[in-house]
């Protein structure tokens, strides 16, 4: 049985639920496995165009489970440091999977996004918290460096380099009001409520150009890596004129004389 639950509650959305709540959705092996696996059933699917990532139960993911510390499905048979290397890639590919399915991913932080769990979030596109929510940065309490699945490219990009060194070498619990105030998180809903408003996000997507929406979350990331001002424009303009010839941007006007919502292509 797989531990992530693929639901899709309405058209257009796909909801991604880690579902070991026992455990407060901590990554097992087997969950990294599912999670990958979800994700490029859900990327593959043209039907799809927004994904919301949430936790069963009241966690949204507490991080790696130390208890099910060994090789993983990727490893087997391979002594250290090999095995542990590829692990480690595995785990941490999640990040950029998450950044490679064509679909903006939104994550409903239902409750404590600790570790690995708060680098998933950091990866989504969109976080909404749940005003309960709690979150940490707890990798170097556990032995290791503070710096794993990419948090120390996502944190510092969304917050900014200063406090994300603090959060980081601290390792210090925040709750969702401290990350809205950073920027960390988009929105505090009241707790329950994150899903609902996570889809409540999506639905306004849903109202776009699925190109025009794809091509956003592409060059928001791309150009995150810019070397100039002048490479974002170049990107930003070749983008413009792809979506121009999709016909969408005809459409947005007649449906505006119209006075009705637009009927996109796919």
């Amino acid at each position: 049985m797989s531990l992530i639950r693929i639901n899709r509650p309405e058209a257009g959305i796909a909801v991604l639920t880690m579902n070991r709540p026992e455990r407060l959705n901590a990554l097992s092996f087997d969950l990294v496995d599912d999670l990958h696996a979800a994700l490029d059933e859900v990327g593959a699917d043209n039907a799809v165009r927004v994904v919301i990532l949430t936790g069963a139960g009241r966690g949204f993911c507490s991080g790696l489970d130390l208890r099910t510390i060994g090789p993983s499905s990727v490893s087997a048979g391979l002594r250290p440091p090999a095995g542990g290397m590829r692990s480690q890639a595995h785990i941490a590919d999640l990040g950029p999977h998450l950044r490679r399915i064509p679909q903006p991913a939104i994550a409903a932080i239902n409750g404590p996004a600790f570790a690995g769990g708060l680098a998933l979030a950091c990866a989504c596109d969109i976080r909404i918290a749940a005003r309960s929510a709690r979150m940490c940065v707890q990798f170097v309490k556990v032995g290791v460096g503070g710096c794993d699945i990419g948090i120390s490219y996502t944190l510092p990009r969304l917050i900014g380099g200063s406090r994300a060194h603090e959060l980081i070498l601290t390792a210090r619990e925040f709750d969702a009001a401290e990350a809205e105030r950073i920027g960390l998180v988009a929105r505090v809903v009241d707790d329950g409520q994150a899903l609902d408003a996570a889809l409540d996000t999506a639905r306004t997507l849903l109202a776009y150009s699925p190109f025009g929406v794809t091509m956003t979350k592409e060059v928001m990331w791309a150009n995150l890596d810019a070397s100039s001002f002048d490479n974002a424009l170049h990107l930003e303009n070749r983008t413009q004129i792809l979506a121009a010839t999709s016909g969408d941007v005809l459409e947005a006007a007649k449906a505006f004389a119209e006075k009705r919502p637009p009927t996109w292509g796919v």
